[in-house]
């Protein structure tokens, strides 16, 4: 479990592909100097995606990590597209007794997007997504999203669209604004919106027994 919080932004040594699974290597320098308590073993958040440690390497103000990317997570993520060179956003995962100052992200990507506009509105960013057609229902206005692993506010949504705005901190500390225009994304919905996005709809199968209804949802005032 993470929070959507970026601890650091790190670079990509490496890829280097078995087939269809991959190893990617990252290395980072943390702002504060110290090492984070990272293990083999642990989970770490890669734009947005859980990944675990399988090695790591620490020298002078570096930390390279090593992580294996199935088949699986290089076809339905983002991570597909790195090439040596680029930004990535990292987060290890969350600590019971831990602030959480974003919101319940898990890491298991749900779809990605596409940035399809940048706009400077003063001290800040508006920016807008396109998202898959099938995420639709789980992204509300003044919702969250988890975008490359930051968790932000939606401001907007239209078809097949959303739009949210990065402060300068928000856009010092990760790397949303790299690439510009046509740039891949990974996306995750919020986890509380999934869940009652399946009760709903299992509740208005036609074979459901004591399920939610339009009409139960209008008595309730919700439809």
């Amino acid at each position: 479990m993470f929070t959507g919080i970026i601890e650091a932004v790190g670079r990509v040594v490496s890829i280097s592909t078995t087939g269809e699974d991959a190893r990617i290597v990252i290395s980072a320098s943390w702002p504060d100097g110290d090492y984070p308590g990272v293990a083999l073993g642990d989970s770490v958040a890669i734009n947005g995606t859980c990944l675990t440690v399988v090695r790591f390497t620490k020298k002078i103000n570096e930390l390279t990590l090593d992580f294996d990317a199935s088949h699986e997570t290089m076809a339905l993520t983002s991570l597909g597209a790195l090439s040596t060179g680029d930004k990535v956003n990292m987060e290890r995962a969350l600590r019971v007794g831990d602030r959480l100052g974003g919101h319940w992200v898990t890491g298991h990507v749900d779809g990605t997007g596409t940035l399809v506009d940048v706009t400077r509105n003063g001290e800040a960013w508006d920016l807008s997504y396109k998202m898959p057609t099938e995420l639709e229902p789980e992204v509300v206005q003044k919702g969250s999203i988890c975008i490359d692993g930051v968790s932000l506010t939606v401001n907007r949504v239209w078809p097949e669209h959303f739009q949210v705005t990065l402060i300068p901190h928000t856009v010092a500390h990760t790397q949303l604004l790299e690439g510009g225009a046509g740039t891949r994304v990974n996306l995750e919905s919020d986890i509380v919106g999934k869940y009652m996005r399946r009760f709903v709809d299992l509740g208005l199968q036609p074979n459901a027994q004591g399920g939610v209804s339009l009409e139960t949802l209008r008595k309730a005032g919700f439809a």
